[in-house]
């Protein structure tokens, strides 16, 4: 009877779980945890990756640049003048991103004179939008209302903009982020300005 008493608290002490271990593994596993919530964040905010279509937005972008996009930076602050914005028209899902330039916004008027754009009556001169040959909607003074923004590419003989009554203003919900990063062709790889 001594034998089988002794086997059986030799198995006991096989069972006994080790508290150490346990802890251990939990941290791993919460540490990878941690570090996959976080690399999702990055990834959904700073690296959704869209193609530019067409050349409206040459030199800056060319056709089929893949780019990425932070679509963070406009939960927090509004678009400014000058800055690349990537949006849907009118907020159709079905259509391709557009990729344009920020010319005007909220409040602001905007008119084609003479080839030349003219924003609040100024002359604009510190955009890279080249001298434009059709007016299309602002022809006549373009008033841009609360939460909408005036676009137009930088190749705008080259560009469907706000000019065009099928795109117009964009309004701030149909603006998916500000593109940052030419990831290919690797040759024009780097930050956007």
């Amino acid at each position: 009877m001594r034998r089988k008493r002794r086997r059986y608290g030799a198995r006991r002490k096989e069972k006994k779980i080790n508290m150490h271990v346990i802890s251990e593994i939990l941290m791993w596993v919460f540490q990878i945890a941690v570090v996959l919530a976080f690399a999702f964040v990055i990834v959904y905010y700073a690296g959704e990756q869209i193609s530019n279509i067409g050349d409206s937005m040459s030199p800056a972008l060319e056709n089929g640049d893949v780019v990425l996009v932070n679509r963070f930076i406009y939960k927090v602050k509004s678009p400014q003048m000058g800055d690349l914005i990537v949006f849907k028209p009118n907020g159709n899902e079905n259509s391709h991103y557009y990729i344009k330039r920020v010319v005007a916004g909220p409040g602001d008027t905007v008119q084609i004179k003479e080839g030349f754009l003219y924003v609040n009556d100024e002359l604009v001169t510190d955009l890279p939008v080249g001298k434009i040959s059709n007016a299309g909607m602002a022809e006549e003074p373009v008033s841009v209302e609360k939460d909408t923004y005036f676009v137009i590419g930088d190749n705008p003989n080259s560009s469907e903009d706000s000019r065009y009554a099928d795109i117009g203003n964009v309004n701030l919900k149909d603006i998916e982020g500000k593109p940052w990063y030419v990831l290919s062709p690797k040759q024009r790889r780097g930050r956007l300005k």
